[in-house]
């Protein structure tokens, strides 16, 4: 459906790309020295800097295949789209598209203020490459998803941007392309409409249609897409599973791997109390970077004391990659934990979490030891220790079992069920 050849696409940067003179400056410039004025120009050319946003990008994608594109800020994904989209002409290699196109590339593209939205709808459909029978037709569809009914007739420049965004992504989702390009969409609305972008787009991706997703939120792209492509500096960095490129994302993105050490004491973060050696991410006695639902898994830290008696307490906090704790747990937590006097030396701790606890997605890790008595004292609290990403492959096992549909929450617990009817229902 899509086929990318030795695609590139450069920029000039630099002082020759400065504004203009206007005539009059021109005359006079060259009246006063016209040899210096050549040579100065000639030097500020020199000086120009070629920057390539896209160099030498390569890959297929069948019909049907839903694609992540994930990458730092500046990595190049957007004028990918923008290429394909062919809102700007590439330097060099070519592309070959086999079908109706649709570009998602700016919530509200095409849209004008002082119409309203019945009016927008039509307008930005249009834009987006529908035809004025297929808007008709749709048209309740469309208002119903945005949920504007009562503002329909109402000029959209007095739409909260809730309400805008609803109605350019509603008109948007409705498009129905043979390849759908989408840049970050998730980015903006609040939580309720993110789930509505991500619903629809899930109906998209799994309706047949080529879909290419670029986000920089790992559990929208491992929920919608079987593949993913890296980009890096303008060049493809790993392309294949979505699994394998997104934890590959996850090690790049974020600096960490599943594995960090310090091996001296100067380097490691601590104070005169306690040090960090060491933090890693263990599933079937090996570190890990992806870990399947399924399989439990060990944080271990390793820390110095440097207090003979001191009481130290170690400590994991987790987070998902929009920021949200997932849960805190420390040696101290439970029946067990217990304050003792440590003598001098190299320690390991580790906490172990049981498989089908976390949900599918990234995770960081924050490791912290402190001191509980006599009194609190943090000696080292290091953010994103180790990262590392739970995957759902939906094999038996899972909690998903059969249940196609996403499943929200921070955690997702093997709990116990019954379902009986009341005729058969033991006593409690």
């Amino acid at each position: 459906m899509i086929n990318v050849v030795g695609l590139a696409k450069s920029y000039r940067l630099g002082s020759a790309w400065a504004a203009r003179p206007t005539f009059r400056e021109a005359l006079a410039a060259l009246a006063v020295n016209p040899v210096k004025r050549w040579r100065g120009k000639l030097a500020e050319r020199a000086a120009s800097e070629t920057f390539w946003a896209l160099n030498d990008i390569s890959f297929q994608i069948q019909p049907g295949e839903a694609v992540g594109l994930i990458g730092r800020n500046g990595a190049g994904k957007s004028t990918l789209l923008k290429i394909l989209s062919r809102v700007t002409a590439p330097t060099r290699g070519r592309i070959e598209l086999h079908g109706r196109v649709a570009s998602l590339l700016e919530v509200g593209t095409g849209f004008h203020s002082e119409l309203t939205g019945r009016e927008n709808i039509f307008l930005g459909g249009v834009i987006l490459g529908m035809r004025r029978a297929e808007l008709a037709r749709k048209f309740d569809e469309i208002v119903a998803f945005a949920e504007i009914e009562r503002f329909l007739d109402t000029q959209v420049k007095h739409y909260s941007s809730g309400m805008y965004m609803r109605l350019a992504f509603a008109v948007a989702a409705h498009v129905e392309p043979e390849i759908l390009l989408v840049d970050e969409v998730l980015a903006v609305g609040d939580a309720a409409f993110q789930k509505r972008c991500l619903g629809k787009m899930d109906e998209v991706a799994k309706g047949g249609r080529t879909v290419i997703f670029v986000s920089h939120q790992m559990t929208a792209v491992t929920r919608l897409c079987s593949r993913a492509i890296l980009i890096d500096a303008g060049r493809i960095k790993r392309d294949g599973d979505v699994y394998s490129v997104t934890a590959e994302y996850l090690k790049s993105d974020s600096g960490t791997t599943a594995c960090r050490q310090w091996h001296t004491l100067a380097d490691a973060p601590g104070d005169d109390v306690a040090r960090l050696k060491s933090v890693r991410v263990v599933t079937s006695g090996a570190t890990a970077e992806t870990i399947d639902i399924r399989a439990p898994l060990t944080i271990e830290m390793e820390f110095w004391n440097q207090k003979p008696g001191a009481m130290l307490i170690a400590t994991f906090s987790l987070f998902n990659d929009q920021g949200v704790p997932l849960f805190v747990s420390s040696d101290r937590f439970g029946a067990a934990g217990r304050d003792e006097p440590k003598p001098a030396g190299l320690y390991r701790s580790r906490c172990t979490i049981p498989g089908n606890l976390l949900a599918e997605g990234p995770v960081r890790v924050v490791a912290e030891v402190s001191t509980g008595y006599p009194v609190y004292q943090i000696h080292f609290l290091e953010f994103d220790a180790v990262a590392f990403q739970v995957v759902d492959t939906g094999e038996p096992g899972s909690v998903r079992g059969t249940w196609g549909r996403n499943i929200p929450g921070v955690v997702r617990p093997d709990l116990q069920w019954e379902t009986v009817p009341l005729d058969q229902l033991a006593p409690v």
